[in-house]
């Protein structure tokens, strides 16, 4: 079990009511939208979990049921870029694309 269990002051079952539609409202926008990925005209992708971006958002599923805990944590480091030194400079990047380019999914 977690470290944080009992952290909350709700119960599991107070949680899950409260929030349980709000939840799978969320996953099935998920699921439309790879959905509407996949009823997409072709382009240069030909499997989009080669764009690295769908291929982090399917490895970051996987956590969600791995049986382990801080998912929120463990999502966003898949997301993440773990390099420690700054680029010499962010000439060229168009901007955040929220997953990291250099992950070995990409």
């Amino acid at each position: 079990m977690s470290e944080f269990a009992g952290t909350c002051p709700l119960t599991r079952t107070q949680v899950i009511d409260q929030y349980f539609m709000e939840h799978r409202a969320k996953l099935l926008d998920l699921a439309a939208f790879l959905d509407r990925i996949e009823r997409g005209q072709p382009d240069e992708i030909a499997d989009p979990r080669d764009d690295f971006r769908i291929a982090q958002l399917l490895d970051a599923t996987k956590v969600l049921d791995d049986g382990q805990g801080e998912r929120a944590r463990r999502v966003l480091e898949v997301f993440s870029d773990p390099t420690e030194q700054p680029l010499e400079s962010a000439a060229g990047l168009k901007g955040a694309s929220g997953a990291w380019a250099g992950h070995p999914t990409g």
